[in-house]
């Protein structure tokens, strides 16, 4: 069956958490761009409180993104979590914080030349940007204000693809996010896992790495059942975590592919969807 065929993914209702339970056997992992924060870096009020009422019960929530670590801690900062875990660099790398900082418990890197040297044969001007962990990008020219975390440092590309990376960003900012699958099917590209963004670009993570599995390594961690896992999300980097969760709810807003590979919809990130999925839980 055409995916134009398939029935609408069906609105999030609270029966579809009402088998499971506030607290340390639960856990919630949550996007953050367009899930947690408005499009334009907003956190509601209502969003903070609900977050804040999911961690005070004991639950095991765990920030899951596309985001670099540099770009991930000050979100943490602003939701005042103290304790617990984020996938980072969509599951390349996942760090544990506390009160006192943190620390990256999980690196998973790979030889970033053979796919960007493809790409580049392809479209040859985009912008290409290697996470440089902890500091920011190394990038081949500046990208848009605002768009990345951390310092970006303009270096030639083969110092770009001279050391292994956790992430690869392409962008190419007049492009749209079809161009950027075209330019994948065309290219041939294989040997990474990849996802484009709701803003065209780019993701290039090691192979069979993703936010499922990042956030799978942090499930085993605290000894949570498969089946009490509720994860929320917006963009084509969470299919993976989609397929992976007990509950998986899309926030309205996420294109077609993406609301597919999920459970349920809720609803606008404009309008607090992340709420109605987090005040469903029952304690």
């Amino acid at each position: 069956m055409s995916l134009a065929a398939q029935p609408p993914t069906p609105a999030f209702t609270p029966d579809a958490v009402a088998h499971l339970r506030l607290g340390p056997d639960l856990l919630v992992g949550l996007d953050i761009d367009g899930t947690i924060l408005g499009l334009d870096g907003s956190l509601s009020g209502r969003v903070q409180r609900s977050i804040t009422r999911v961690v005070e019960s004991g639950t095991r929530l765990v920030l899951a993104t596309g985001r670099s670590l540099v770009a991930v801690m000050p979100v943490v900062e602003q939701l005042g979590l103290t304790r617990g875990f984020a996938v980072c660099s969509n599951g390349a790398v996942t760090v544990e914080f506390d009160e006192h900082g943190h620390e990256m418990v999980d690196v998973v890197t790979f030889d970033p030349g053979p796919a960007l040297r493809l790409l580049r044969e392809h479209a040859p001007d985009v912008i290409v940007a290697v996470e440089d962990l902890g500091r920011g990008f190394k990038v081949t020219r500046p990208f848009p204000d605002g768009e990345l975390g951390g310092e970006q440092q303009v270096v030639p590309f083969d110092e770009l693809v001279s050391a292994p990376a956790t992430r690869v960003t392409l962008r190419a900012p007049e492009w749209s996010a079809q161009e950027f699958h075209d330019l994948v099917a065309r290219s041939g590209l294989h040997g990474v896992s990849y996802a484009v963004g709701w803003s065209a670009w780019l993701d290039l993570t090691p192979d069979g790495i993703s936010k499922a599995s990042g956030l799978d390594a942090v499930r085993q961690r605290y000894g949570v059942p498969q089946e009490h896992t509720v994860v929320v999300g917006d963009g084509q980097n969470d299919i993976e975590m989609f397929g992976w969760a007990g509950v998986a709810v899309a926030m309205d807003g996420a294109d077609e592919v993406t609301r597919a590979a999920a459970d349920h919809v809720t609803g606008p990130v404009e309008l607090d969807g992340l709420v109605t999925v987090l005040d469903a839980l029952p304690r």
